[in-house]
C-alpha cells in the first residue's frame, strides 16, 4: 500500500516537473489564498500576543480583588444600601493568615488630593492612598523604608512617595532630598520615609497608613482589598479560599463582597481574537476555494490530454484505484506545492507590513508565526488537494482502456 502511494507521488512530481509553468499558473489561486491566510493568521497571533502583554503590564494576572458592593438592585434600579460592612485592617490580616498558599495581602483607599510640602505654598496634585505595609502589587521601594504593621497599629503619620511625586517637587534633584521632609495632606501632616519606583507616565503618588483614615473616610472614598498570589496557578484556589473565609466570617458576606481575578480579561481578549480569526479565515477561504477550483480544472484538462496514457496503463494491468491514487497524488502535490509558495510569500509579506505598522502606530508589534498556523495551512493543503482532485481522479479511473486508446 505504502509502496503504491510512494510510486503515485513520484509519478505526480514527474508530471508536474514536465508541465511546471502550467502548474504554477494553475495554483496561483492557492498561492494567493494561502499567502493571505498566513499573513492574516500571523498578524492576528501577533495582535493577540501584544494584547496579552499589555494586559499583563496594566493588570497583574496574580491579583485577586475583593470588591465591596455598596449598592443593591431593587426592581431593576441600582440604589445605595443603608449600610454595608467594611473589612478592617485586622480582618484582612486574619484572612491572610487563613490562606494555605503563598500570597501577599493589600488594602488600599485612593483619593485625588492637593498636597503641599511643609513650609511651601506649592500645591501638588497627587493620588493619596491609604494602604497596608504592602503598598501595592506594582510598587517597588528604591529608597528609604516603608511603614510597618506597628506604624499602622500606632497610627504613625508617615508616608512613602513615588518618583513622579519627587519630580514634581524637586525637579532634577536627588530623591533622597525628600526623605525626612513633611507633607501636608488635608489636615494630616506626614513625614516622608521612602520612595518607590515609577516612570514618567505615572501620576504623583503618596502612600500612608490606612489606619489614619476614619470609618467615615473609608466609606466616602474608594476602598479596595486584594491579594497577590506568588504563582499564577494558585489564583483559582486562593479565590475559593477567600470566598469561603468571607462567607464564614462576614455577615452577609456573599451579598456585600465580590471576589474577582483578572483572568477574565485574557479570556475575553482570546475569545475576541478567536472570532476575528474565524471570520477572516472564512473570508480568505474564498481565495483558497478559487485556487482549489483551479486545481480541479487543470487536472480535468490533464485527464483529457493524457487519455492515451491512462488507457495504456490500464491495458498493462493498472487498476482503477491505481489511476485514482495517481491523480489524487497529483492534486495533493499541486496543492502542497502552491501552499508552500503561499507560506513563503505570506511570511515575506508580513515582514514588509510589520515595520509599516510599527512606524505608523508607534507600538512594539510583531507578527507571530505559530505551529497552529502552520498546521492549519498543512490541513488546508491536503483537504483542497483531496476535495478538488477527487472528481478528476474518478473521471480518469472510469475510462475504458480500449476506448481511451482509440480516442487518442
Amino acid at each position: 500500500m505504502w509502496k503504491n502511494i510512494l510510486i503515485s507521488f513520484s509519478l505526480a512530481i514527474s508530471t508536474i516537473r514536465s508541465r511546471f509553468f502550467h502548474t504554477v499558473l494553475s495554483v496561483l489561486g492557492i498561492v494567493i489564498g494561502v499567502a493571505s491566510l498566513v499573513g492574516i493568521l500571523s498578524l492576528i497571533d501577533g495582535m493577540e500576543q501584544y494584547a496579552n502583554e499589555q494586559i499583563s503590564k496594566t493588570t497583574s494576572l496574580k491579583a485577586i480583588a475583593i470588591i465591596n458592593k455598596p449598592d443593591k438592585v431593587v426592581n431593576g434600579i441600582r440604589v445605595r444600601k443603608d449600610s454595608f460592612p467594611l473589612l478592617s485592617y485586622q480582618q484582612i490580616n486574619q484572612l491572610h493568615a487563613s490562606l494555605t498558599l503563598p500570597s501577599e495581602v493589600f488594602m488600599i483607599s485612593r483619593q485625588g488630593r492637593e498636597v503641599t510640602m511643609y513650609g511651601n505654598t506649592q500645591r501638588i496634585g497627587t493620588m493619596a492612598s491609604g494602604t497596608l505595609p504592602q503598598l501595592s502589587p506594582k510598587s517597588k521601594l528604591i529608597l528609604g523604608d516603608s511603614f510597618t504593621g506597628t506604624d499602622l497599629d500606632k497610627q504613625k503619620p508617615v508616608a512613602v512617595v513615588n518618583e513622579s511625586f519627587v519630580r514634581s517637587v524637586l525637579d532634577k534633584a536627588q530623591p533622597s532630598g525628600l526623605l525626612g521632609k513633611k507633607v501636608l495632606a488635608g489636615q494630616q501632616e506626614l513625614t516622608i520615609i521612602g520612595v518607590t519606583e515609577s516612570d514618567t507616565t505615572q501620576p504623583a503618588q503618596l502612600y500612608f497608613p490606612i489606619s489614619l483614615l476614619s470609618q467615615n473616610d473609608l466609606r466616602s472614598i474608594r476602598l479596595d482589598y486584594g491579594l497577590e498570589a506568588k504563582n499564577v496557578e494558585d489564583v483559582p484556589a486562593l479565590k475559593e479560599q477567600t470566598l469561603t473565609w468571607i462567607a464564614n466570617n462576614v455577615p452577609n458576606g456573599k451579598e456585600d463582597f465580590e471576589v474577582i481575578t483578572n483572568e477574565f480579561r485574557v479570556e475575553q481578549a482570546a475569545q475576541g481574537f478567536l472570532v476575528f480569526r474565524i471570520i477572516m479565515g472564512f473570508i480568505v477561504g474564498i481565495s483558497v476555494l478559487v485556487g482549489g477550483i483551479g486545481v480541479m480544472n487543470v487536472l480535468l484538462i490533464s485527464v483529457s490530454e493524457r487519455t492515451s496514457e491512462i488507457g495504456v496503463r490500464k491495458a498493462v494491468g493498472a487498476k482503477k484505484r491505481d489511476i485514482l491514487l495517481q491523480f489524487l497524488s497529483e492534486s495533493v502535490t499541486i496543492s502542497v506545492f502552491g501552499s508552500l509558495l503561499g507560506v513563503l510569500i505570506g511570511i515575506g509579506g508580513t515582514m514588509i507590513i510589520v515595520p509599516i505598522v510599527k512606524s505608523v502606530a508607534k507600538v512594539p508589534f510583531q507578527a507571530a508565526y505559530t505551529w497552529n498556523t502552520m498546521l492549519v495551512i498543512a490541513v488546508v493543503a491536503v483537504i483542497v488537494g483531496i476535495v478538488f482532485g477527487t472528481y478528476p481522479a474518478l473521471q480518469a479511473a472510469k475510462l475504458d482502456p480500449v476506448e481511451a486508446i482509440r480516442r487518442e
